[in-house]
C-alpha cells in the first residue's frame, strides 16, 4: 500500500509498462478520511490520466482500473438500449463523474448514470447527484472491484440520495435493485436471477427482460 497518492507520472509509467491491471484497492493510498485538499489533488490527477486509467475516490482511497472487458461493455450497451426504448426522454451516461458519499467527497464514475436528457450539459468533470435518477454498476472480473460495487460504492450512492442503484452482478448471475435510500442505506433491496423480468421502481419505471444476460455470465 502506498503512503501517498500516486502522481500523474507514476500512473502513466504504470500504464505504459503494462503493470496497471495489477493495481487493486490494496495497492492504493493509506486509508484515511478524505479532505477537500486531497479531493482537489485527486481531481487533478484523474483529469490528466482518464484516457489511460479510470480513477475513483472511494472512502478516501484512490482506486484504479483500466475499464471492463468486452462482455462488460456489451451489458452496458444493452442497458442503454433498454432505457432509450422505454424512456426516450432520459439518457444513460456511461462513466459520468459523480460526487457521492455523505460528505460529498467521493468521486466515482459509475458504469451508467440515468438522468434527464441534457441534465449534465454545462457541468464540469464531476457532477453533484441532485437530479440523478439511477446509478448502475456492472461487476468486472476483478474480485475487489466487484466487492466495491457490492459495498462501499453502493453505500456512497445511498448516502448521496440517488433513488435507485442497479447492480448487474455477473458472478452471481443476478440483477440487484436497490431503492428507497434513507440514513445512508437502501431500505429496499431485491435480487433477480438472470432470466427474470426486473421492474425498476419509481422514478425509473423501466422493465428489464434479463433473459439476454444469461449469455453474458462468467
Amino acid at each position: 500500500m502506498l503512503d501517498t497518492a500516486p502522481d500523474a507520472e507514476q500512473i502513466r509509467e504504470a500504464a505504459q509498462s503494462g503493470t496497471l491491471p495489477t493495481v487493486t484497492v490494496e495497492d492504493v493510498i493509506a486509508r484515511r478520511q478524505p479532505t477537500p485538499e486531497r479531493v482537489a489533488r485527486f481531481e487533478e490527477v484523474a483529469r490528466c490520466e482518464y484516457e489511460l486509467v479510470r480513477l475513483e475516490l472511494v472512502r478516501g482511497q484512490v482506486c484504479a482500473s483500466t475499464g471492463g472487458d468486452g462482455t462488460h461493455g456489451t451489458i452496458v450497451a444493452w442497458l442503454i438500449r433498454q432505457c432509450l426504448l422505454q424512456r426516450p426522454e432520459l439518457g444513460l451516461y456511461p462513466g459520468r463523474g459523480l460526487e457521492t458519499e455523505a460528505d460529498g467527497l467521493g468521486r466515482v464514475r459509475p458504469d451508467g448514470v440515468l438522468a434527464p436528457k441534457d441534465h449534465f450539459a454545462g457541468h464540469g468533470e464531476w457532477s453533484r447527484p441532485h437530479g440523478v435518477l439511477m446509478a448502475v454498476e456492472v461487476t468486472s472480473r476483478d474480485h475487489e472491484a466487484a466487492e466495491l460495487d457490492r459495498g462501499a460504492k453502493r453505500d456512497g450512492y445511498a448516502e448521496a440520495g440517488i433513488p435507485v442503484y442497479l447492480l448487474i452482478d455477473r458472478e452471481n448471475r443476478s440483477a440487484v435493485v436497490h431503492a428507497e435510500p434513507e440514513d445512508g442505506r437502501y431500505r429496499a433491496v431485491t435480487e433477480h436471477l438472470f432470466g427474470a423480468e426486473v421492474m425498476l421502481p419509481d422514478p425509473i419505471g423501466i422493465t428489464l427482460a434479463t433473459e439476454a444476460l444469461k449469455d453474458y455470465t462468467e
